[in-house]
């Protein structure tokens, strides 16, 4: 459904196109293919440079990273069952 109107718009804006190039002569369609060309390759790459050079200005200041606190964690008590299973001490070995 989506595909069928995207194809009939493309039909559309190609004839559009067409009609309004058809009574150029073929040097006067090259120098407007290559100004739009121009054109549009002047805005991308504007584009593009102007918003890596604003992508982090002014937020510098707002930003502030702060040091990382230690976690204080309660311990849980432990009973008769864990404390006789806890007389294997698993450390490692340099070998």
């Amino acid at each position: 459904m989506i595909r069928k109107i995207i194809q009939r718009v493309n039909e559309w804006l190609e004839d559009r196109l067409r009609s309004i190039v058809r009574p150029l002569s073929p040097d006067a369609r090259v120098i407007l293919i290559v100004t739009m060309l121009i054109v549009f390759s002047g805005l991308s790459i504007y584009m593009t440079v102007s918003s890596i050079y604003n992508l982090g200005k002014g937020k510098g200041e707002q930003m502030q990273i702060e040091q990382i606190e230690t976690l204080k964690l309660q311990q849980q008590q432990r009973d008769s069952i864990n404390n006789s299973n806890n007389h294997y001490q698993y450390e490692r070995t340099t070998e």
